[in-house]
């Protein structure tokens, strides 16, 4: 089993807000000009923010069962 977890480059993040829009969970908002996870608990682990955003600056990481983190996706 894997567990993928949202993981967001705050520094890259150019506040487009294509992420959020795409959200279908409505997981995401933006804060500061920048992607914000409001509602952790509500993300799904789709992938649409990771393949939407054009600054690559939203990604999600997959991690093993016995918690090391599998680049291969």
């Amino acid at each position: 089993m894997k567990n993928k977890k949202i993981c967001i480059t705050e520094s890259w993040c150019k506040g487009c807000g294509i992420c959020v829009e795409f959200c279908p969970a409505n997981a995401l908002t933006m804060k500061d000009n920048k992607v914000f996870l409001k509602i952790p608990e509500k993300c799904t682990s789709c992938g649409l923010c990771e393949l939407r955003c054009p600054d690559y600056a939203i990604y999600l990481e997959v991690i093993d069962d016995d918690g090391k983190i599998d680049a291969r996706k």
